[in-house]
């Protein structure tokens, strides 16, 4: 009796045992199962009854793949005692997972099969995780071997470990003649500096950008932007350095045509800038000659010529004047560039008094300021110039008996927007972008020699503004411009 209690006491614990085990368990006789855990009934959605009533050959259509049979047949021939299975197991409701089944065999004292065990255990995430992984390696080891980027593996030593397709288009190497040598032998590079004290930063686990300047295979000098970051081991332990390689050739020769064409622009402009002064200079003397002669030969020979003779020597003066002005409007436009600017606190209102003062204002015309103008940080100078060239011209085209130019403006967030109105004859829609180039004018105004609206939009082109006109025939003009608050290019 106490065998029999003993036993039953086990058989007990066991059924606790396989009842609560994380892994579903089957056990069959004959081709019958017999027992189904919770777990694995829970599993495929079966109940332990329905199992029960199924022959081996049965269950074997729940488990994809072949015949579960041809184990048992194995086991019952004593070929095998034990074998494990991935196989995807189909849920009654529908669905499946992926189970790994071990099978073992348990026989009687003879040797003879008694009883099947298998349990299973649910590794549908891991397997699902794995495939996963799997795919998204041979996605990445795809798009790291098509890519345009040169992709290079180094261990510690600076030995190559692995390279792809574009980084040996880029050198000009086949991959056998880079794996497994030290990168700086293979490689030539010219700024080595610069390569020295990026492998230092690689062995302090900094990552960074630079540029290489490299010889490939052929000996042609290639440009490089190279991104290098350390490398680690599970451990955290740095194995090395990998670096991606833009191939920069083209851009770099470019820019190093660009800056020579800069700097043999800067020398023209400077060469012309120089003409400029020479040239006005040279003209001016003769001029003043001539007008200097002009009004003796008018002043000495006053009562000999006749009227005719008298407006022609006035002519000629006016003439003078205005070729004079038109040196000067030369002079200013090749230097509306030159040199940095001048920048302080600039009153706007004292700017445009000053111009009240000096410019020709008719008298039918009021240069009025509805409220007070800002002061702004900018070259006085050249806001002179800026206010004065287009007052100018405002102030002379208003044919109607009272005529009113108005100096407003408007803060914004970066700019300053101010407007200038008249109501005058107003310009024609087809010349409001032309009036902006130099030596162009509109009508026949002698005293207009097209050049300060040019200078207008040089000045503002450096304060990274711009400059616009509203305006029809006889219907008044609006000029607008803007000038930036704090500008980047203020030297250039």
């Amino acid at each position: 009796m106490e065998i029999k209690e003993l036993l039953e006491q086990q058989r007990k614990q066991l059924d606790i045992i396989v009842e609560s085990s994380p892994l579903g368990v089957i056990l069959s006789v004959e081709s019958q199962i017999i027992k189904s855990n919770r777990t694995f009934t829970e599993l495929l959605g079966y109940t332990e009854a329905e199992f029960k009533k199924m022959k081996f050959e049965e269950f074997s259509k729940v488990i994809e793949g072949p015949s579960a049979n041809e184990i048992v047949m194995q086991m019952s021939e004593g070929k095998i005692d034990k074998d494990v299975v991935i196989k995807r197991y189909y849920k009654k409701q529908g669905g499946c997972l992926i189970g790994k089944t071990s099978i073992s065999a348990v026989r009687d004292y003879k040797g003879n099969l008694k009883y099947v065990l298998a349990m299973v255990e649910d590794i549908t995430r891991e397997r699902e995780a794995e495939e996963r992984l799997i795919y998204e390696r041979e996605k990445y080891a795809s798009i790291i071997a098509n890519m345009n980027l040169g992709l290079v593996e180094v261990d510690t030593e600076d030995v190559i470990q692995f390279v792809n397709q574009s980084f040996c288009s880029m050198s000009g190497f086949q991959e056998d003649e880079l794996l497994g040598k030290k990168g700086s032998d293979v490689l030539r590079v010219q700024n080595k500096n610069v390569l020295d004290k990026e492998n230092e930063k690689r062995a302090e686990g900094e990552s960074d950008s630079y540029e290489l300047e490299v010889l490939d295979k052929s000996g042609k000098i290639k440009h490089w932007l190279v991104s290098g970051a350390p490398r680690y081991d599970g451990d955290k332990k740095l194995i090395g350095s990998v670096g991606i390689h833009l191939d920069i050739t083209t851009q770099k020769l470019l820019e190093l045509q660009k800056e020579l064409l800069v700097k043999e622009l800067e020398q023209s402009n400077k060469g012309l800038q120089e003409y400029a002064h020479i040239v006005s200079h040279d003209l001016k003397s003769p001029l003043r000659s001539i007008s200097a002669l002009a009004t003796w030969i008018q002043d000495d020979y006053k009562d000999v010529l006749d009227e005719a003779g008298q407006e022609n020597l006035t002519l000629m003066q006016d003439k003078v004047a205005s070729m004079d002005k038109l040196i000067q409007g030369i002079l200013e436009y090749s230097t509306a560039n030159d040199s940095a600017l001048d920048n302080s606190s600039v009153d706007l209102n004292k700017v445009v008094e000053k111009i009240k003062e000096s410019i020709f204002i008719p008298e039918h015309v009021a240069l009025v300021v509805p409220k007070p103008l800002p002061t702004i940080i900018a070259d006085s100078t050249k806001m002179h110039q800026l206010f004065q060239n287009i007052l100018s011209n405002a102030v002379v085209h208003i044919e109607k008996v009272k005529g009113l130019v108005e100096v407003l403006f408007v803060e914004n967030k970066t700019h300053w927007q101010f407007s200038i109105k008249d109501n005058g004859v107003g310009i024609p829609k087809e010349y409001h972008k032309k009036i902006f180039e130099i030596f162009q004018s509109i009508g026949a105004n002698e005293r207009s020699t097209g050049i300060g609206l040019s200078i207008v939009k040089k000045i503002i082109d450096r304060y990274e503004g711009e400059v616009w006109v509203e305006s029809e025939k006889d219907m008044g003009t609006e000029f607008h411009f803007t000038i930036k608050k704090e500008p980047t290019n203020l030297n250039s």
